[in-house]
């Protein structure tokens, strides 16, 4: 039976396996694409003074971190 735990190997680094580095990644991208469209949602509404189009913006942050954790919940079943 496979484990699912990270190995440490001899240099006390951790080692992942392939399908625990997609995941770390799928993570690492969507909690950057909703923190990116924070920020520009920020920056419309204070500095551009466009708060129609930073409130569109900023309705994509929940969106991204939803799809971002169906994404990694549907990666661990297959």
């Amino acid at each position: 039976m496979a484990t699912t735990e990270p190995v440490s190997s001899r240099a006390g680094r951790v080692r992942f396996t392939p399908r625990q580095r997609r995941r770390v990644l799928a993570k690492l991208l969507f909690i950057a694409a909703g923190t990116a469209s924070f920020l520009l949602s920020v920056w419309l509404w204070f500095v551009a003074d466009d708060r129609e189009t930073g409130l569109y913006v900023g309705l994509w942050v929940p969106s991204l971190f939803s799809l971002g954790a169906l994404v990694v919940s549907w990666e661990g079943d297959a």
